[in-house]
C-alpha cells in the first residue's frame, strides 16, 4: 500500500475491536479441543487488536500470553487494551518468527500471510512437547461459487476448499485434532463494528479513504450475499 492508502486504512479501521470474523467460543472451543492447560504458555500470532487475548486467558486460567503483530498501530492498541496486565506480553515482529516454547499457538485469520505449510513448520519447533496450533483460514465451501463470488476473492489465487486446507496440513506434517466452521455470529463480530465505523465516516469523492471505504462496503455485502460459499475453517493440528 501507498502511505495515502496506508492513512486511510487506518483512519476506517482505527479502534475496530478486531480485524477478522471470530468469537470467544472460537478460542474456547479451540483450546477444549487442545486439551489446554490451565497454565498454558499461549502465542497469540498476528494478535492484531488483541480482541482474542482476554479468551484465551478465560481458556487457561494460570496461563500467559504472548501476543505479536507486525503492524505497530496494532500493537499499541492491542497494548492499551491490557495494559497493567502481567500475564500479557505484546510486541512487535514477525508471527513467523516468535520464540517458544508455548503449549498452544492461536492465529486468527492470518496464517495466508505466509501460508499454512511455511506457518507450521516455522512454529513446529515453538512447540512445547504436546503442543498445538489452531487457525482459521478463508476457504471455498462449495465446489460452484458464484461469478461473483471468485471476483471478490480474485485477489486470494491460492483459495482452496476445505479438503485443500486439511491436504496442506498434511504436507507440513501436522494433523487435524478437530476442525469447525466460524459461524455466522463470528463474522457479523468483525461486519458490525465496521458497518458503525463506515456510517460515521463522510470521506471526500475519489480520495484514498473513499476506496478504503467502498472495498470495506463491498467485502461486507459480499459475505452476507454469498455467505454458503465461503469462510473460515478453524482447525486445530499438531505434529504428526
Amino acid at each position: 500500500m501507498t502511505e495515502a492508502e496506508w492513512t486511510a486504512f487506518f483512519e476506517l479501521h482505527k479502534d475496530l475491536p478486531r480485524e477478522g470474523p471470530g468469537v470467544a467460543e472460537d478460542v474456547l472451543w479451540a483450546a477444549q479441543t487442545a486439551g489446554l492447560p490451565h497454565n498454558a504458555r499461549i502465542c497469540d500470532a498476528a494478535c492484531g487488536p488483541g480482541d482474542d487475548i482476554g479468551a484465551l486467558l478465560d481458556a487457561a486460567s494460570g496461563g500467559t500470553v504472548v501476543a505479536v503483530d507486525k503492524v505497530c498501530q496494532f500493537v499499541a492498541q492491542a497494548r492499551a487494551r491490557h495494559a497493567g496486565n502481567d500475564l500479557v506480553n505484546v510486541y512487535e515482529g514477525e508471527m513467523t518468527e516468535i520464540a517458544g516454547p508455548f503449549d498452544f499457538i492461536w492465529c486468527a485469520g492470518a496464517i495466508y500471510f505466509p501460508g499454512i505449510p511455511a506457518a507450521l513448520q516455522a512454529w513446529r519447533q515453538q512447540l512445547a512437547p504436546g503442543g498445538a496450533i489452531a487457525f482459521s483460514q478463508v476457504c471455498w465451501f462449495t465446489d460452484t461459487p458464484s461469478e461473483a463470488a471468485r471476483a471478490g476473492w480474485a485477489n486470494y489465487a491460492d483459495m482452496t476448499d476445505e479438503a485443500g486446507v486439511l491436504m496442506e496440513v498434511a504436507s507440513a506434517g501436522f494433523r487435524v485434532v478437530g476442525q469447525r466452521r466460524l459461524s455466522d455470529a463470528a463474522w457479523e463480530a468483525y461486519y458490525t463494528p465496521l458497518d458503525k465505523r463506515i456510517a460515521m465516516l463522510d470521506p471526500e469523492p475519489d480520495t484514498a479513504l473513499a476506496q478504503v471505504v467502498d472495498d470495506a462496503r463491498a467485502e461486507a455485502a459480499l459475505w452476507r450475499a454469498e455467505r454458503a460459499a465461503f469462510g473460515y475453517l478453524l482447525c486445530v493440528v499438531r505434529p504428526a
